[in-house]
């Protein structure tokens, strides 16, 4: 079984003339990117060391070894980095890594299949956890302990609470 990676950065847009680059970082402290050694893209096949790194307004701006002019780092534009999940911290009660969800099965409290766990997003307004059933539509619910009371990663699944409301279109009425 191969060691499940972990997106901790994507390379931005290049920041002056000498190789540096905007990265927008995914860890909790920003600067901590620079604490598990050198990244590498999901396939492995590139690896890049940070070689300086400072604050900007929202980003980092950063430099890699190696890459020394605008040209070098406007290629690098939306390279995603990567680290093996082994690196990162554990986490607290209550607390998970997205990736460490993915794959989960999610079952109802009775136990029946409810789907399994394709994805964990963020926009804005708190974590989204994405089911998708064994047909049909994928279901986009709240991440919440109300929603989702149950993550046991030792068993491999998640307890899912269907809200009792679902606000949206009315399955049964058409427009035709």
């Amino acid at each position: 079984m191969t060691t499940p990676k972990i997106c901790v950065a994507r390379i931005g847009a290049p920041h002056g003339v000498r190789g540096a680059v905007k990265l927008w970082t995914f860890t909790e402290d920003p600067l901590a990117v620079t604490d598990y050694g050198p990244l590498k893209t999901l396939d492995g096949g590139r690896t890049f060391e940070v070689d300086t790194v400072r604050e900007a307004n929202g980003h980092l701006v950063a430099t890699f070894k190696g890459v020394d002019s605008r040209e070098d780092a406007e290629r690098l534009n939306g390279v995603e980095l990567y680290i093996p999940r082994e690196k990162l911290p554990d986490t607290e009660d209550g607390e998970y890594y997205h990736a460490d969800l993915i794959g989960l099965a999610a079952i109802d409290a009775a136990g029946a299949p409810v789907g399994r766990v394709v994805a964990v997003h963020n926009f804005g307004a708190g974590d989204i956890i994405e089911i998708a059933p064994p047909l049909g539509n994928t279901l986009l619910l709240p991440f919440t302990n109300a929603v989702v009371p149950t993550v046991d990663l030792k068993a491999g699944h998640v307890v899912i609470e269907m809200p009792a409301e679902i606000i949206g279109e009315d399955p049964t009425t058409s427009d035709d």
